[in-house]
Protein backbone atom coordinates (compact mmCIF):
# COMPACT_ATOMS: atom_id res chain seq x y z
CA UNK A 1 0.00 0.00 0.00
CA UNK A 2 1.51 3.58 -0.62
CA UNK A 3 0.76 6.47 0.90
CA UNK A 4 0.11 9.70 -0.44
CA UNK A 5 0.75 11.89 2.28
CA UNK A 6 2.96 14.92 1.97
CA UNK A 7 5.45 15.74 4.73
CA UNK A 8 5.35 19.15 5.99
CA UNK A 9 9.21 19.02 6.55
CA UNK A 10 11.18 19.70 3.04
CA UNK A 11 8.33 22.41 2.02
CA UNK A 12 8.96 24.25 5.59
CA UNK A 13 12.73 23.63 5.34
CA UNK A 14 13.49 26.21 2.60
CA UNK A 15 11.00 28.76 4.22
CA UNK A 16 12.83 28.55 7.67
CA UNK A 17 16.47 28.69 6.46
CA UNK A 18 15.45 31.83 4.18
CA UNK A 19 13.86 33.56 7.61
CA UNK A 20 17.37 32.63 9.72
CA UNK A 21 19.16 34.34 7.40
CA UNK A 22 17.67 37.05 7.09
CA UNK A 23 17.18 37.85 10.43
CA UNK A 24 20.95 37.16 10.91
CA UNK A 25 21.39 39.35 8.03
CA UNK A 26 19.70 41.63 9.79
CA UNK A 27 21.26 41.27 13.40
CA UNK A 28 24.65 41.49 11.99
CA UNK A 29 23.89 44.75 9.68
CA UNK A 30 22.40 46.28 13.09
CA UNK A 31 25.02 45.21 15.16
CA UNK A 32 27.53 47.00 12.52
CA UNK A 33 25.21 50.54 12.14
CA UNK A 34 25.65 50.73 15.64
CA UNK A 35 28.73 50.44 16.26
CA UNK A 36 30.11 52.64 12.77
CA UNK A 37 27.47 55.57 14.74
CA UNK A 38 28.96 55.10 18.29
CA UNK A 39 32.52 55.56 16.61
CA UNK A 40 31.29 58.90 15.29
CA UNK A 41 30.67 60.04 18.92
CA UNK A 42 34.10 60.50 19.74
CA UNK A 43 34.74 62.51 16.23
CA UNK A 44 35.33 66.12 18.12
CA UNK A 45 37.99 65.28 21.03
CA UNK A 46 41.30 66.12 19.08
CA UNK A 47 43.45 67.87 21.76
CA UNK A 48 43.04 64.54 24.26
CA UNK A 49 43.71 62.40 21.22
CA UNK A 50 46.51 63.74 20.17
CA UNK A 51 47.51 63.58 24.10
CA UNK A 52 47.04 60.34 24.53
CA UNK A 53 48.75 59.57 21.29
CA UNK A 54 52.16 60.92 23.22
CA UNK A 55 50.96 58.59 25.91
CA UNK A 56 51.02 55.71 24.12
CA UNK A 57 54.25 56.62 22.29
CA UNK A 58 56.22 57.18 24.75
CA UNK A 59 54.74 54.26 26.74
CA UNK A 60 56.16 51.88 23.79
CA UNK A 61 59.72 53.23 24.04
CA UNK A 62 59.25 52.43 28.06
CA UNK A 63 58.65 48.87 27.07
CA UNK A 64 61.59 48.50 24.53
CA UNK A 65 58.94 47.52 22.07
CA UNK A 66 60.12 48.51 18.18
CA UNK A 67 59.23 51.30 16.37
CA UNK A 68 56.51 51.24 13.98
CA UNK A 69 58.95 52.96 11.70
CA UNK A 70 60.87 49.85 11.92
CA UNK A 71 57.86 48.01 9.60
CA UNK A 72 57.27 50.87 7.37
CA UNK A 73 60.84 51.41 6.34
CA UNK A 74 60.88 48.23 4.90
CA UNK A 75 56.99 48.85 3.28
CA UNK A 76 58.84 52.13 1.79
CA UNK A 77 61.53 50.00 0.03
CA UNK A 78 59.22 49.92 -3.69
CA UNK A 79 56.22 52.06 -4.19
CA UNK A 80 54.60 48.38 -5.59
CA UNK A 81 55.00 47.28 -1.97
CA UNK A 82 53.52 50.49 -0.01
CA UNK A 83 50.58 50.59 -2.41
CA UNK A 84 49.87 46.79 -2.15
CA UNK A 85 49.69 47.03 2.11
CA UNK A 86 47.33 49.95 1.47
CA UNK A 87 45.10 47.83 -0.51
CA UNK A 88 45.50 45.37 2.07
CA UNK A 89 44.49 47.11 4.84
CA UNK A 90 41.84 49.38 3.19
CA UNK A 91 40.13 46.54 0.72
CA UNK A 92 40.71 42.88 2.71
CA UNK A 93 39.29 43.75 6.12
CA UNK A 94 35.52 43.77 6.02
CA UNK A 95 35.29 40.86 2.75
CA UNK A 96 37.55 38.74 4.89
CA UNK A 97 35.14 38.61 8.02
CA UNK A 98 31.79 38.34 5.96
CA UNK A 99 33.02 35.46 4.00
CA UNK A 100 34.06 34.13 7.26
CA UNK A 101 30.89 34.50 8.44
CA UNK A 102 29.20 33.11 5.74
CA UNK A 103 31.16 30.33 4.95
CA UNK A 104 30.77 29.15 9.23
CA UNK A 105 27.30 29.72 8.66
CA UNK A 106 26.87 27.49 5.87
CA UNK A 107 29.03 24.92 7.05
CA UNK A 108 29.60 25.08 10.62
CA UNK A 109 26.82 26.57 12.32
CA UNK A 110 27.36 25.73 16.16
CA UNK A 111 30.99 27.39 14.77
CA UNK A 112 28.74 30.31 13.81
CA UNK A 113 27.16 31.18 16.71
CA UNK A 114 30.27 31.37 18.26
CA UNK A 115 32.01 33.02 16.17
CA UNK A 116 29.23 35.71 15.94
CA UNK A 117 28.45 35.96 19.65
CA UNK A 118 32.69 36.77 19.79
CA UNK A 119 33.23 39.11 17.68
CA UNK A 120 30.29 40.81 18.83
CA UNK A 121 31.54 41.41 22.35
CA UNK A 122 35.10 42.34 21.20
CA UNK A 123 33.32 44.95 18.91
CA UNK A 124 31.27 45.77 21.43
CA UNK A 125 34.67 46.04 24.16
CA UNK A 126 36.20 47.72 21.38
CA UNK A 127 33.88 50.42 21.06
CA UNK A 128 33.98 51.01 24.95
CA UNK A 129 37.20 51.95 24.98
CA UNK A 130 37.26 53.91 21.39
CA UNK A 131 34.71 56.10 23.44
CA UNK A 132 36.85 55.98 26.57
CA UNK A 133 40.28 56.93 24.93
CA UNK A 134 40.42 58.58 21.57
CA UNK A 135 43.82 57.81 20.13
CA UNK A 136 44.99 59.75 17.18
CA UNK A 137 47.03 56.85 14.65
CA UNK A 138 50.74 57.29 14.78
CA UNK A 139 50.86 58.93 11.14
CA UNK A 140 49.53 61.87 12.65
CA UNK A 141 51.76 62.47 15.54
CA UNK A 142 54.83 64.25 14.58
CA UNK A 143 57.07 62.95 16.85
CA UNK A 144 56.69 59.56 14.96
CA UNK A 145 58.12 60.83 11.99
CA UNK A 146 56.20 58.28 10.12
CA UNK A 147 54.68 58.64 6.31
CA UNK A 148 50.86 58.73 6.20
CA UNK A 149 51.30 55.86 3.07
CA UNK A 150 47.89 56.32 2.51
CA UNK A 151 47.64 59.88 1.54
CA UNK A 152 50.95 59.93 0.13
CA UNK A 153 50.97 56.24 -2.44
CA UNK A 154 47.17 55.45 -2.25
CA UNK A 155 44.55 53.98 -1.98
CA UNK A 156 43.28 55.39 1.23
CA UNK A 157 40.18 55.04 3.47
CA UNK A 158 40.32 58.17 4.89
CA UNK A 159 40.19 61.76 4.25
CA UNK A 160 43.39 64.17 4.44
CA UNK A 161 41.52 66.58 7.10
CA UNK A 162 40.19 64.05 9.84
CA UNK A 163 37.15 66.64 10.80
CA UNK A 164 35.70 66.93 7.01
CA UNK A 165 35.69 62.78 7.12
CA UNK A 166 32.18 61.99 7.99
CA UNK A 167 32.24 58.26 7.10
CA UNK A 168 34.94 56.86 9.42
CA UNK A 169 36.40 58.50 13.06
CA UNK A 170 40.50 58.54 12.53
CA UNK A 171 41.20 59.18 16.25
CA UNK A 172 39.52 55.11 17.16
CA UNK A 173 43.49 53.57 16.57
CA UNK A 174 43.00 51.87 20.14
CA UNK A 175 42.11 48.80 20.13
CA UNK A 176 42.98 48.06 16.51
CA UNK A 177 39.99 45.91 15.37
CA UNK A 178 41.93 45.37 11.42
CA UNK A 179 43.65 43.38 13.71
CA UNK A 180 41.49 41.84 16.28
CA UNK A 181 39.21 40.23 13.05
CA UNK A 182 41.56 38.95 11.27
CA UNK A 183 42.90 36.93 14.66
CA UNK A 184 39.40 35.68 15.16
CA UNK A 185 39.06 34.93 11.89
CA UNK A 186 42.04 32.62 12.34
CA UNK A 187 41.26 31.25 15.33
CA UNK A 188 37.96 30.62 14.18
CA UNK A 189 38.78 29.15 11.01
CA UNK A 190 41.40 26.97 12.93
CA UNK A 191 38.62 25.67 15.24
CA UNK A 192 36.11 24.85 12.56
CA UNK A 193 38.32 23.06 10.46
CA UNK A 194 40.33 19.56 11.16
CA UNK A 195 43.37 19.80 7.85
CA UNK A 196 46.90 19.53 8.93
CA UNK A 197 47.98 23.30 7.21
CA UNK A 198 44.95 25.03 9.53
CA UNK A 199 47.79 26.53 11.22
CA UNK A 200 48.42 28.82 7.87
CA UNK A 201 44.98 30.76 8.80
CA UNK A 202 47.63 32.66 11.16
CA UNK A 203 49.33 34.22 8.10
CA UNK A 204 46.53 36.54 7.70
CA UNK A 205 46.18 38.11 11.28
CA UNK A 206 50.46 38.02 10.78
CA UNK A 207 49.74 40.24 7.91
CA UNK A 208 47.18 42.48 9.16
CA UNK A 209 49.68 43.47 11.94
CA UNK A 210 52.73 44.15 9.45
CA UNK A 211 49.61 46.08 7.17
CA UNK A 212 48.50 48.18 10.19
CA UNK A 213 51.83 48.93 11.67
CA UNK A 214 53.64 49.37 8.27
CA UNK A 215 50.92 52.02 7.13
CA UNK A 216 50.88 53.90 10.02
CA UNK A 217 47.35 53.55 11.01
CA UNK A 218 48.40 51.59 14.51
CA UNK A 219 50.34 51.30 17.33
CA UNK A 220 51.87 48.13 18.28
CA UNK A 221 49.96 48.71 21.69
CA UNK A 222 46.84 48.51 19.63
CA UNK A 223 47.35 44.92 18.74
CA UNK A 224 48.17 44.13 22.38
CA UNK A 225 45.38 45.63 23.48
CA UNK A 226 42.95 43.95 20.82
CA UNK A 227 44.73 40.38 21.80
CA UNK A 228 43.75 40.54 25.38
CA UNK A 229 40.09 41.70 24.77
CA UNK A 230 39.96 39.25 22.05
CA UNK A 231 41.50 36.73 25.17
CA UNK A 232 39.23 38.22 27.60
CA UNK A 233 35.95 37.42 25.07
CA UNK A 234 36.88 33.88 24.00
CA UNK A 235 37.25 32.73 27.81
CA UNK A 236 33.30 33.93 28.71
CA UNK A 237 32.13 32.06 25.46
CA UNK A 238 32.37 28.29 25.20
CA UNK A 239 33.77 27.15 22.00
CA UNK A 240 31.73 24.32 20.47
CA UNK A 241 33.49 21.12 19.27
CA UNK A 242 36.12 20.25 17.01
CA UNK A 243 34.28 18.93 13.95
CA UNK A 244 34.18 14.74 13.12
CA UNK A 245 37.58 14.09 10.68
CA UNK A 246 35.02 13.69 7.91
CA UNK A 247 33.08 16.55 8.06
CA UNK A 248 34.11 18.36 5.20
CA UNK A 249 33.13 14.89 3.03
CA UNK A 250 29.71 16.01 2.73
CA UNK A 251 29.81 19.68 1.74
CA UNK A 252 26.14 20.47 3.11
CA UNK A 253 24.98 23.47 1.63
CA UNK A 254 22.11 26.20 3.71
CA UNK A 255 19.68 24.47 3.07
CA UNK A 256 20.62 21.28 4.17
CA UNK A 257 21.53 22.81 7.59
CA UNK A 258 18.23 24.52 7.60
CA UNK A 259 17.18 21.96 10.28
CA UNK A 260 20.85 21.87 12.21
CA UNK A 261 20.75 25.63 12.89
CA UNK A 262 17.97 25.70 15.12
CA UNK A 263 19.71 23.16 17.44
CA UNK A 264 22.93 24.24 16.71
CA UNK A 265 21.46 27.57 18.31
CA UNK A 266 19.99 26.22 21.44
CA UNK A 267 22.44 24.01 22.12
CA UNK A 268 25.44 26.71 22.11
CA UNK A 269 22.38 29.00 24.45
CA UNK A 270 22.55 26.00 27.07
CA UNK A 271 26.61 25.48 26.70
CA UNK A 272 26.88 29.49 27.79
CA UNK A 273 24.23 29.10 29.83
CA UNK A 274 26.34 26.17 31.65
CA UNK A 275 23.33 24.11 31.80
CA UNK A 276 23.80 21.67 28.28
CA UNK A 277 26.50 19.15 28.04
CA UNK A 278 27.75 21.72 24.97
CA UNK A 279 27.36 21.99 21.04
CA UNK A 280 28.03 19.25 18.90
CA UNK A 281 31.02 19.75 16.70
CA UNK A 282 29.47 17.55 13.74
CA UNK A 283 28.62 17.84 10.23
CA UNK A 284 25.56 19.70 10.22
CA UNK A 285 22.60 17.11 9.36
CA UNK A 286 25.12 14.00 9.73
CA UNK A 287 23.01 11.14 11.18
CA UNK A 288 23.13 9.97 15.07
CA UNK A 289 26.02 7.56 15.72
CA UNK A 290 23.81 5.04 17.23
CA UNK A 291 21.91 4.64 14.32
CA UNK A 292 25.18 3.69 11.90
CA UNK A 293 25.82 0.43 14.44
CA UNK A 294 25.48 -2.34 12.38
CA UNK A 295 23.28 -5.23 13.49
CA UNK A 296 24.81 -9.19 13.81
CA UNK A 297 22.29 -11.40 12.92
CA UNK A 298 22.89 -14.94 15.07
CA UNK A 299 25.07 -17.55 13.29
CA UNK A 300 22.92 -20.45 11.65
CA UNK A 301 22.74 -23.90 13.39
CA UNK A 302 25.65 -26.22 11.52
CA UNK A 303 22.58 -28.78 10.51
CA UNK A 304 20.80 -25.60 8.77
CA UNK A 305 24.02 -24.44 6.97
CA UNK A 306 24.45 -28.14 6.03
CA UNK A 307 21.12 -28.34 4.35
CA UNK A 308 21.21 -25.33 2.33
CA UNK A 309 24.53 -26.53 0.90
CA UNK A 310 23.15 -29.57 -0.30
CA UNK A 311 20.35 -27.79 -1.90
CA UNK A 312 22.39 -26.29 -4.15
Amino acid sequence: MTSHTTPAGPAAGPRAARRRLFRELLLVAGLFTVYKAGRMLSTGRTDEAFRNAGWVWDAERTLHLPGEGLVQGLLLHGETLVRTANTYYAGVHFPATALFLVWLYARRPAHYLWARRVLVVLTGAALALHLAFPLAPPRMLGTAHLVDTGQVYGPTVYRAAPAADTMANQFAAMPSLHFGWALMLALGMMAATRSRLRVLWLLHPLVTLLVVVGTANHYWLDAIVTTVLLGAALSLIPRPAAPAPAADAGRPGIAETSGTFEASEASATRAADGGGAGVSGGAPGAPDASAAVPVRRPPRPRGERAAVGAGR
